[in-house]
């Protein structure tokens, strides 16, 4: 008879207060034969707080191709293993879709163990429009990178939600008051759960503003969150940001934006940062 394989448990960890890691997640990661983890000196620190002592493998974006398929293959020898990242949800802005996409294609049972997201948490305390949003991540690290994806996202109707750095933060509330207007509502959620939590909403700009009058508050762990696009005004700068795309196939840049800006009305510095 053939052996019965094992399940695949994604199972979410507290992204700061400890009293966020559930009885289940607990008890699934003491019964497994394995936890795949992406830093396992992290995890290992979380656990040994639990007194869960399950070994731990190491899967993270440098090693989860090639330890992938030796994963599903203890999965279909019957062996149940746990899949957790470094704190939250797994696979949100973390490795695991390609090890989860394997043990489904290979017919494992995939199961979740719900829990702590940082984005959901920031987004139930934001007080902006949640019943449609879109979850950006990590937006590029290289300055034109990123002014180019703001500039894609400018005519967004959603909710946008965003995780970034702390030696990043400032810069890319500047990028995105430049972009999506000084006024766009905003939501800045700090040290989510933890001892410093802060959430702060206002303008782009206030926020930048009040980043830029207190160190302590670049500090740490941010999930930014910006209203989306108005019907109106924001409309302008959609249409101007199709026809610059349009434009500066054919013009320079700063041409295509001056030319974009004077069609559609919208403001040149949200079209083209240069």
């Amino acid at each position: 008879m053939a052996q019965a394989a094992g399940c695949l448990y994604v199972v979410a960890t507290p992204i700061g207060n400890l009293g966020d890691f559930s009885p289940r997640a607990q008890q699934v990661l003491r019964e497994v034969a394995a936890i795949c983890a992406e830093d396992t000196r992290r995890t290992g620190q979380l656990l040994a707080q639990f007194g869960i002592a399950t070994p731990l493998l190491a899967l993270h974006e440098h090693n989860e191709e090639a330890v992938a398929q030796r994963i599903v293959a203890r999965l279909l020898g019957g062996e149940s293993l746990a899949l957790v990242s470094d704190a939250g949800t797994p696979l949100v802005s973390d490795p695991g879709f390609r090890l989860v996409r394997a043990a489904r294609a290979a017919g494992v049972k995939v199961s979740p163990v719900p829990g702590a997201s940082a984005l959901i948490a920031a987004l139930s305390v934001a007080g902006l429009p949640s019943d449609r949003f879109a979850f950006e991540g990590f937006l590029p690290a290289k300055a034109a990178a990123r002014r180019e994806r703001l500039q894609a996202l400018a005519g967004e109707a959603r909710t946008l939600i965003f995780y970034e750095s702390s030696h990043r933060i400032v810069e890319t509330l500047a990028d995105m008051a430049a972009i999506f207007g000084d006024a766009r509502p905003a939501v800045l959620a700090r040290e989510l759960t933890k001892l410093f939590e802060t959430v702060r909403d206002g303008s782009l700009s206030g926020l930048l503003a009040q980043l830029e009058a207190d160190p302590d508050q670049r500090k740490g762990e941010f999930v930014l969150l910006v209203q989306g696009a108005a019907e109106d005004g924001d409309a302008k700068v959609a249409e101007g940001l199709r026809l610059y795309a349009r434009l500066k196939e054919h013009l320079p840049p700063s041409t295509a934006a001056k030319l974009a800006a004077e069609l559609s009305g919208a403001p040149r510095k949200a079209l083209y940062g240069g």
